[in-house]
């Protein structure tokens, strides 16, 4: 029998531990589920005999190190920040560690280590970090490995609820952490390179200058510019290449609106807030507007923002009920980004019927035979419901499979690493798409960056 231990039992390992369950009597799997919260670490269960779920707090240090020294492989799907204590105690007992986060420095200085004991520390297989590295990389590979020279290379990706429950303005529901949609494109200006000169776009500029994209049967998106595209250039082995752009996909008019919230200072987190669990809505929006004995909060904040009152920007604001004095924050010490995500969890979280959607967008541009040519490669699933989520399944599969043939020698390379080894991505991917994570790939004329990014 092989001993899994899976950290953390939220919504995004839903699909995982289903996966791992399926396929427990056939691989000889003990599946231990640990969790701060012993509901969400024993649902499981009653589903299978080789299931058991535990209270684990990953700082009880003695619950930790007995729950690790007992496996044989080990799969964090903690927030990234309380990876390393994990990852230092696979190191000291010899486990095997597959997580879904971004590898940070303090995990990065774990490869040696990891190396010397013959341990895969597999990182960034989820969904963006994850199918997004090894769909890009099967075919740039397939360029490269064909003759070609890459050009140029556009990677986007969004979590979007369907067109079937796009039931508000903003269209748009949050479906993973709230808290990273509210702080989206802080810490730094974001950074690509376009036509072989680098650009910058600073956090007030950046839901101004959007890319658009077309998907065939699912209409237009806009895409707004992540923070660090140039570390890629190494990752993927494209030190030469013209244009490097990755960035966030939402519909049409969003990054817009969002603005307004952005350029009022809602989204700032490096403050907090007197006595905000008592403000209302209405106050809470009051604290960002100019002091006046006579206007009203709502005609301050039209003329702050420039909006008239038929203006749709105004209409979306109106449909948060942002203006509510009943409802309170409710936040001891929030800060301003902490109430404004209060507020909108009220109006975006998915409902029971709700189905997610996942989109992923992928543009090659290259050189074969003195020839520019270029392939649009695109992935767009939906989830079933609340639970069973097109973000739990884009998550948590890619970290699920690589799991089992990390245990079953299939991937066997150690140290600290991304899916971007065809050892790893071509079996993957192959396995992906019996679940219908399927790409559509087109070859469509050179037309190297997209010139219609708008700035306004």
């Amino acid at each position: 029998m092989r001993n899994i231990l899976i950290i953390g039992a939220g919504r995004s390992a839903i699909s995982l531990i289903q996966y791992l369950i399926d396929r427990a009597e056939a691989e000889e799997l003990f599946i231990t589920i640990g969790d701060i919260s012993v509901q969400n670490a024993q649902k499981f269960n009653e589903k299978h005999p080789n299931v058991r779920g535990i209270v684990l707090d990953v700082f009880n240090q003695s619950q930790r190190k007995s729950a690790i020294s007992n496996s044989d492989l080990v799969i964090s799907m903690l927030p990234a920040r309380f990876h390393i204590e994990v990852a230092k105690d696979c190191i000291e007992f010899g486990k095997h560690l597959v997580t879904a986060s971004y590898v940070s420095d303090q995990m990065q200085l774990l490869n040696k280590k990891a190396k010397a004991k013959g341990l895969v520390f597999m990182n960034e297989i989820g969904l963006d970090p994850g199918i997004d590295h090894m769909s890009a990389m099967q075919v740039i590979d397939r360029i490269r490995d064909n003759g070609g020279k890459m050009l140029l290379f556009e990677s986007f990706t969004g979590g979007l609820i369907a067109p079937e429950n796009d039931n508000n303005l903003w269209h748009y529901k949050f479906t993973w952490n709230p808290r990273n949609v509210v702080l989206a494109g802080q810490g730094g200006a974001a950074e690509f390179i376009q036509e072989g000169t680098y650009k910058y776009i600073p956090y007030h500029r950046l839901f101004r200058r959007t890319e658009f994209l077309e998907i065939e049967g699912y209409g237009k998106f806009e895409a707004y510019a992540n923070r660090n595209s140039l570390k890629y250039r190494k990752v993927y082995g494209l030190e030469d290449i013209l244009t490097l752009y990755r960035g966030t996909i939402r519909r049409v008019g969003f990054s817009k609106a969002w603005n307004m919230f952005v350029q009022l200072g809602m989204t700032d987190d490096s403050y907090t807030i007197p006595n905000s669990e008592n403000l209302s809505y209405r106050d809470f929006i009051n604290l960002f507007l100019p002091y006046s004995p006579t206007d009203s909060v709502e005609l301050k904040l039209r003329h702050s923002l420039k909006i008239d009152q038929d203006d749709l920007m105004w209409g979306k604001l109106l449909e948060l009920d942002i203006f509510n004095t009943e409802k309170k924050i409710g936040i001891k010490d929030a800060s301003p980004a902490k109430a404004l995500q209060k507020i909108l969890m009220d109006k975006w979280t998915l409902a029971e019927d709700d189905k997610d959607m996942i989109v992923m967008y992928h543009k090659f541009g290259y050189e074969l035979n003195g020839e520019k040519k270029q392939i649009d490669s695109n992935m767009v699933i939906k989830g079933s419901d609340q639970t069973h989520t097109a973000m739990a399944k884009t998550v948590g599969l890619p970290v699920a499979i690589a799991s089992l043939k990390i245990l079953n020698g299939e991937i066997t390379t150690p140290g600290v690493q991304l899916p971007i080894a065809k050892e790893v991505y071509e079996p993957i991917l192959k396995e992906l798409e019996s679940f219908g994570i399927i790409f559509n790939e087109n070859q469509v004329p050179y037309l190297g960056y997209n010139p219609d990014n708008v700035e306004g």
